[in-house]
């Protein structure tokens, strides 16, 4: 059977997207998806990454919400947006066939911040260190795990970069998909022999900067 193509099928999308838009902010994008595919999606942001037909995604909130048929809600990073945003799935029906429907709010509706981490607790073989959170120069996403590094020791923590960007202070700022940097930490930020931005850190480490988040550094060091 086909699912994106039957009236049916149409009917309903266009009575989802009704209804959702008496509620939800203009910004907000809506996305469903069957099986592993997206059937519909309207984009209330410009700048999202997404378009019906395209594969849901590995660890997506569709995904989750078509392997549990739960209610499912994240804060998404950057992969479909340029910052983080706050998205909600929900399972539904959709010609007998079991569907998820995500929400993305914009960021002036993504869920209020907790208070900002106070210190980052890190380990090293088999010890915990509480690590105040100004003493901390920058934290790196590898190998799927997350690590900060305080005074040249490296310490790893279990709290991914993208929950760490919604509670960091604003002394930190995100340069590239690896990497969260404390600003007071920076020496510089140079160019390298293919135009590329690099900061150069206090203790001479050297970060790539990456196209995606070279406006909000701009932005935050007013360069």
């Amino acid at each position: 059977m086909e699912t994106n193509n039957t009236d049916l099928e149409k009917e309903v999308l266009l009575q989802y997207k009704i209804i959702l838009e008496d509620w939800i902010p203009a910004t907000a994008s809506i996305a469903i998806a069957i099986k592993d595919t997206y059937i519909f999606f309207s984009s209330g942001h410009h700048q999202i990454k997404l378009a019906a037909g395209e594969k849901v995604k590995e660890d997506s909130i569709a995904q989750k919400v078509l392997a549990t048929r739960n209610k499912t809600d994240a804060i998404m990073d950057n992969s479909l947006f340029d910052a983080p945003y706050y998205g909600i799935g929900y399972p539904i029906e959709i010609a007998q066939q079991p569907a998820a429907l995500v929400i993305v709010l914009p960021p002036n509706f993504i869920k209020p911040k907790q208070e900002p981490y106070q210190f980052l607790t890190g380990k090293q073989n088999e010890d915990w260190t509480p690590v105040p959170i100004n003493d901390i120069s920058y934290i790196e996403s590898l190998q799927k795990r997350t690590w900060f590094y305080v005074n040249g020791e490296q310490y790893k923590t279990t709290i991914t970069l993208k929950e760490l960007e919604t509670r960091l202070p604003s002394i930190y700022v995100r340069i590239h998909r690896s990497y969260i940097i404390n600003i007071h930490f920076i020496k510089k930020i140079k160019r390298d022999l293919s135009s590329n931005f690099l900061v150069v850190l206090k203790n001479g480490t050297e970060l790539p900067i990456s196209q995606s988040y070279i406006n909000n550094l701009r932005s935050t060091l007013e360069f």
